[in-house]
């Protein structure tokens, strides 16, 4: 493949300009020095109501710089990879350490938990960046969502994408690691109409290899039986309910977790569980398992984005919280080490009970089916949280009409011991793999 050659000869570009730096840094400075590249090529296509309304190929890379000097620190970054760029900008994070604050905290991850052999996690499945394919499948989800249903009246577009990541990174204590990626994405977005009732909703796939990619044909109808099934909303009362988060929102759910326990926020004493290391925040069942080495994982990583080598970890077990989430920096302040998570999280595993959604539905009886969120309503020193929602009214175990215009209000801390399952319809779309979450109640806003 012409692809695959281009690639390598990319590749090896980068690799050789991450030794370049690291050799002049050597020379010319006295500084401790990390240097991180990422270069990513690929194609996007938009199509709406059957045009083509937007192709892009991306050719994107920069080069960043991060020198120590002693316990000061400078940071630089570029698309310039040319020797002369290099150079100034060697000169330019050199300058801003010795103009930063001393902070002893600062400086290289400690030797022994850095990355020397990058484990293979089998992330790499290129393919040609062929524009007219990237067309065809965008124009065939589209025209089967139309198909479905004469309801559906307007597409707001259909979306294809193709892109290839090349991570090189090294520093002054020996590292110099590689590892490439492929990520294929296709999103539509459809709008329905009967009498006065206008709705849009939308639904995506996304994989390492274009294979496993959820089919054009059926990726247009999961969208049109969503749009449709929100047609005639209606309102609800102010009320306590159980709720259940649809699996599509499950991961956003989850994810206030990894604001709580990040190095940042422990340190800074900013996050509602400060003092709850160790401690039970959910219900005993319930178990978090972080595996950054899944082959073809969304959220697989050999090293995290300072060099660490990421490793398997339990971050909830048995209900009880085993880590806060550190990389070298908050880790010392903290007087721990390095978890591997500077740059995020890696594939964090929900556990669940075995049971499928309509099993979730029949148990809450009755009680709202979220699936939509809408605001940012969530404050982590407090662990208050309140949400705009979008979703179905439930009864005997049936989901009865949409609804709308509604809040739900509750605190983190109450919620995550109020889960009372997780179904096994787990949405693997995410870097948090989780199913359907049941809670037991929450305040509901409505009329």
């Amino acid at each position: 493949m012409k692809l695959i050659h281009q690639i390598k000869t990319e590749e090896n570009l980068l690799i050789n300009t991450v030794k370049n730096t690291l050799q002049l840094a050597k020379q010319t400075t006295n500084c401790s020095i990390e240097v991180f590249i990422k270069k990513t090529i690929g194609i996007n296509v938009n199509v709406r109501n059957n045009i083509v309304e937007n192709i892009e190929f991306n050719s994107d890379g920069a080069l960043f710089i991060t020198v120590y000097n002693k316990f000061a620190k400078g940071s630089v970054s570029s698309t310039d990879f040319s020797a002369n760029s290099i150079k100034k900008m060697l000169e330019i994070a050199v300058d801003i350490s010795k103009n930063s604050s001393s902070d002893f905290f600062v400086g290289l991850p400690d030797l022994k938990s850095l990355c020397f052999h990058a484990k293979d996690l089998n992330l790499f499945h290129p393919s040609e960046l062929n524009i007219k394919n990237g067309i065809d499948f965008a124009s065939i989800v589209e025209k089967e969502a139309f198909k479905f249903d004469k309801r559906i009246v307007n597409s707001e577009g259909s979306f294809f994408s193709n892109h290839i990541t090349i991570n090189v990174f090294g520093n002054s204590l020996g590292m110099l690691e590689k590892y490439k990626s492929t990520l294929y994405s296709a999103y539509n977005c459809m709008i329905a109409k009967e009498k006065n009732s206008m709705q849009r909703d939308f639904y995506y796939s996304t994989a390492r290899k274009i294979e496993n990619l959820e089919k054009p044909d059926i990726l247009g109808k999961k969208t049109a039986q969503r749009v449709i099934a929100r047609l005639f909303p209606k309102k609800i009362n102010t009320m306590k309910a159980s709720i259940i988060f649809s699996r599509e929102i499950s991961a956003n759910f989850f994810s206030h977790l990894i604001t709580a326990i990040s190095g940042d926020n422990v340190y800074r004493k900013s996050t509602f569980l400060l003092h709850d290391l160790q401690k039970r925040i959910f219900p005993t069942w319930l178990n978090i398992l972080e595996n950054p080495h899944i082959q073809q994982g969304l959220g697989s990583k050999p090293f995290d984005n300072e060099g660490v080598t990421t490793s398997v970890k339990y971050i909830v077990e048995n209900g009880i919280l085993k880590t806060w989430l550190l990389n070298s920096y908050n880790a010392r302040k903290l007087g721990l080490i390095s978890t591997g998570n500077s740059g995020g999280i890696y594939n964090w595993l929900i556990s669940h009970k075995n049971i499928s959604f309509q099993n979730l539905l029949e148990n809450m009886n009755i009680g709202l089916l979220v699936t939509e969120l809408m605001g940012q309503g969530v404050d982590i020193v407090s662990g208050n949280y309140s949400q705009g929602v979008m979703g179905f009214w439930v009864e005997n175990g049936k989901i009865q009409y949409p609804v709308n215009e509604i809040t739900i209000s509750g605190n983190l801390r109450n919620m995550w011991c109020n889960i009372l399952s997780i179904s096994n319809d787990i949405d693997i779309r995410n870097n948090i793999q989780c199913g359907s979450i049941l809670i037991s109640e929450m305040q509901i806003s409505g009329n």
